[in-house]
């Protein structure tokens, strides 16, 4: 059984927050919202973020309706955000602009 992840403190938060463009603290959970030019861009980020995801052994919640994508990221068996949600959504955003992660 792995350890229980801590939650990252408000100030380290708010650091990861100031490289994560567009992302921002909702109902405590970060959260962005992507907008795409059609359906199909829109799931073609949701396939390679899925891969992302399992490979960080991360779930993100999100809500896909034609080009838009809204993503919330928390860590439920810590009830916050954790260093975890922060490495996913760096990936995320890696990822939309061609980086590698």
């Amino acid at each position: 059984m792995r350890p229980k992840p801590a939650c990252l403190s408000t100030a380290q938060v708010e650091s990861a927050l100031e490289a994560l463009p567009g992302w921002k603290i909702h109902e405590g959970k970060l959260f962005k919202e992507y907008r795409f030019a059609d359906f199909q861009a829109a799931f073609g980020f949701m396939t390679r973020v899925a891969a992302l995801a399992e490979a960080q052994d991360h779930h993100p919640e999100w809500f896909n309706v034609y080009s838009t994508l809204r993503v919330h990221l928390v860590t439920h068996e810590a009830s916050g955000i954790t260093e975890r949600d922060v490495r996913l959504a760096r990936s995320m955003e890696a990822l939309l602009h061609g980086e590698s992660k």
